[in-house]
């Protein structure tokens, strides 16, 4: 396993060794102690979410208010997904920027993100399953979203794939909007609670 900082700070790509033979495959995808280790802190495990998603279907892009926040463990067991990651935090010096990558079943990866990022993916192939384990359960008051085809992130959505959002999702404010609106979380916030994640 080897873990490497994205382009947005506190998000990571963690790169997964696949052990194979005539029988299958065994991967081990999630180890807290290398995580911990990588990032600074523990990853609270509250709730472990999967979805399932045709070609196309995007979903995102997403956060959670701070405190408390929720970070993300993501992965790709079975189809193909682009996963993107955007700073959503007011204050951030990499405030709107965002990075991607692709989660595969074929060669395996998976990404970590911490509290008060952005998320968002679109499934490439049909069928494609993206499980996720997060640090806080659900809670809509506190969960919020940008929407994914704002110009100003000019996020990398495929081209030849036709793109299919929730009501939610084509119905959220751009970047510019939810920042009017207080909505973000901001950078002195999440610092405060990866402080307090690190002990």
């Amino acid at each position: 396993m080897q873990i490497r900082e994205m382009a947005v700070p506190d998000s990571y790509v963690v790169d997964l060794v696949a052990h194979g033979d005539a029988r299958g495959r065994f991967t081990e995808w999630y180890r807290a102690d290398l995580l911990a280790e990588a990032t600074g802190a523990a990853l609270p495990l509250a709730q472990a979410n999967h979805s399932v998603s045709a070609r196309g279907a995007l979903r995102g892009v997403h956060f959670a208010l701070v405190p408390p926040g929720q970070a993300k463990y993501v992965y790709c067991p079975a189809g193909r997904v682009l996963d993107v990651v955007v700073d959503v935090r007011v204050g951030s010096p990499t405030f709107g920027v965002h990075d991607a990558v692709l989660l595969d079943s074929e060669q395996p990866r998976a990404v970590y993100l911490s509290e008060g990022l952005g998320h968002a993916f679109v499934a490439l192939a049909d069928a494609s399953s993206v499980t996720y384990l997060v640090s806080t359960g659900y809670s809509p008051g506190r969960e919020f979203g940008v929407h994914p085809m704002d110009p100003e992130l000019d996020l990398p959505w495929p081209a030849d794939v036709e793109l299919q959002l929730s009501a939610k999702d084509t119905a959220a404010p751009t970047l510019a909007e939810a920042r009017e609106q207080g909505l973000l979380p901001t950078m002195d916030q999440c610092r405060a609670r990866y402080t307090e994640r690190r002990g």
